[in-house]
């Protein structure tokens, strides 16, 4: 018998969708990084927002601490730096960000470039990899809900965590079991998001993930 060499494993690549604020209190703060501290000692990468303030800021720079440069890249569209980075309007290079900090950074378009270029990278890389949400406001809930309704038609078949730090996810959770009770979903989706209380959860959540059997086994071109 032949033996023929191993095909390097992927490594896995984790979406983290989160604020571009701190939050009023530490505990959001203190979250993202222990998230970015579990994601080392997994060797997962990150893919996120491309923010360097507020939670965006956080993860990516404490995991960039510890990893290296090349275990994160940011992705943010052009109309959103001055919002999402720290920037000086008065020094037009103000935007460059330190890769060496923050790891790379590409500017695109437009917010459908992002996501999908962020969606890329997790169903491109290895298990253990997927759509994970820490605290943020509404666009962090948008991206939440894209990739969970992204799961449901079978765009894709990533797992979808949502780490909920100090009960914040708590409404939205409570908001599916009413959609469920109420007809709005089904059953067999309920499944599709699921919760971690912990960052080692997160992973657990990850690793252990099982595709809800209410999907839709749609067929779709290329997203």
């Amino acid at each position: 018998m032949t033996n023929h060499p191993s095909t390097p494993q992927r490594q896995p690549v984790v979406c983290v969708f989160c604020g571009a604020s701190s939050g009023t209190s530490p505990v959001h703060l203190e979250a993202a990084r222990t998230l970015a501290q579990a994601l080392h000692a997994a060797n997962i990468k990150l893919v996120y927002g491309g923010g360097t303030v507020g939670l965006m800021g956080e993860v990516a720079r404490t995991l960039v601490s510890l990893s290296g440069p090349s275990s994160v890249h940011g992705i943010i569209p052009a109309p959103l730096v001055k919002y999402e980075q720290n920037h000086d309007p008065a020094d037009p290079l103000s935007h460059k960000i330190d890769e060496s900090i923050y790891g790379k950074t590409t500017v695109v378009k437009d917010m459908h470039t992002r996501k999908q270029m962020m969606a890329r990278e997790v169903i491109g890389g290895g298990p253990g990899g997927g759509f994970v949400a820490l605290s943020g406001g509404y666009g962090t809930l948008e991206e939440l809900m894209e990739v969970t309704t992204w799961n449901q038609l079978g765009i894709h078949d990533m797992p979808v965590v949502v780490y909920n730090v100090d009960g914040y996810w708590t409404g939205l959770l409570d908001w599916v079991k009413k959609g469920v009770t109420s007809g709005f979903i089904g059953p067999g989706n309920a499944g599709i998001l699921v919760e971690a209380l912990s960052a080692d959860e997160v992973l657990t959540c990850l690793r252990d993930y099982e595709n809800a059997e209410g999907r839709f086994n749609l067929t779709w071109d290329s997203q």
